[in-house]
């Protein structure tokens, strides 16, 4: 790329129903926002729908910029081939029609990018190197990040080089930890105690006085969780967690005790919402190229 032309960096957001882009500003190390656009997916449409709603988006921000100014991070779920960019979305119930896609290829056919400003990130990962840059695990040395939501994502920071960990698919008690610590596991558990359905965490969250129910779901929750951090933490010696995802907003309902019963064993780290929420992946994910992908 041509050093002369001032680079416009732009960090994406691809999640289980949106893709979310914005322009980022490093030297505010903040999201401009301004130019946030966001467009819903239809993640089990067809291949050709997918990526029409992604590169009509991006065509949005991106605008009459030259191609060559451009260097994008995509936050991206896995699995994913993030070095070469193929698709490996398979059985998750979301993406199956880019299967072994080429989504690299596509946008440089469709946008006229450089390959090399093209970088996609793990999404767990890319929200901790958000936040390891200039969220809540600025200044940590050793630091996890875990977002809650339809399934678990888990990531760590050692000395900025932060990496998946891919915890969610963990054993733990009687299945993995995505059937414990997951929106999935409040419905399930919400209709097995009561007999009634509930779309999802914010359903539960607004009947929360109304219903004697959920504070025990929300209790039993944050023991969970407690029991999923406890054997990670020691693992890396982390110094803080940084908890993003849906779920996080309702933390006035779970971390107070989470955080309680990991000081009864022992436990120093301290946990922390997410200061980004959104934006952590878009940061995280753009900021790679200022810092590089320090993970091997």
């Amino acid at each position: 790329m041509n050093r002369k032309i001032k680079p416009l960096m732009i960090g994406v957001d691809i999640g289980g129903s949106h893709i979310t882009a914005a322009i980022i500003d490093f030297q505010s190390n903040s999201v401009l926002n301004h130019s946030r656009v966001r467009s819903h997916v239809n993640t089990h449409g067809t291949k050709e729908d997918i990526l029409a709603t992604w590169i009509s988006l991006l065509k949005n921000i991106i605008g009459n910029h030259s191609t060559e100014e451009i260097l994008l991070g995509i936050a991206m779920p896995g699995p994913f081939d993030y070095t070469n960019g193929i698709s490996l979305i398979k059985n998750m119930n979301k993406y199956e029609s880019l299967y072994l896609v080429d989504i690299k290829a596509v946008l440089i056919d469709q946008l006229g990018l450089l390959p090399e400003n093209i970088i996609f990130r793990n999404d767990a990962e890319a929200f901790l190197h958000g936040e390891v840059n200039v969220g809540n695990a600025l200044g940590f040395d050793k630091a996890i990040g875990i977002t809650l939501g339809t399934g678990l994502g888990s990531a760590v920071s050692i000395a900025g080089k932060t990496t998946d960990a891919n915890l969610g698919v963990s054993l733990f008690k009687n299945g993995i930890a995505e059937d414990y610590i997951s929106t999935r596991w409040f419905v399930k558990r919400y209709e097995e105690l009561s007999g009634k359905q509930v779309k999802d965490t914010k359903s539960l969250v607004d009947l929360y006085d109304h219903d004697p129910i959920i504070p025990v779901l929300f209790n039993d929750f944050a023991r969970s969780l407690a029991d999923f951090l406890f054997p990670f933490i020691v693992a890396h010696d982390a110094e803080v967690v940084v908890i993003g995802g849906n779920i996080a907003k309702a933390h006035t309902l779970f971390l107070n005790k989470t955080q309680k019963t990991l000081r009864q064993q022992g436990i120093q780290a301290e946990l922390r919402i997410t200061s980004l929420w959104e934006d952590a992946a878009m940061l995280g994910a753009a900021y790679s190229h200022v810092t590089g992908i320090l993970a091997s």
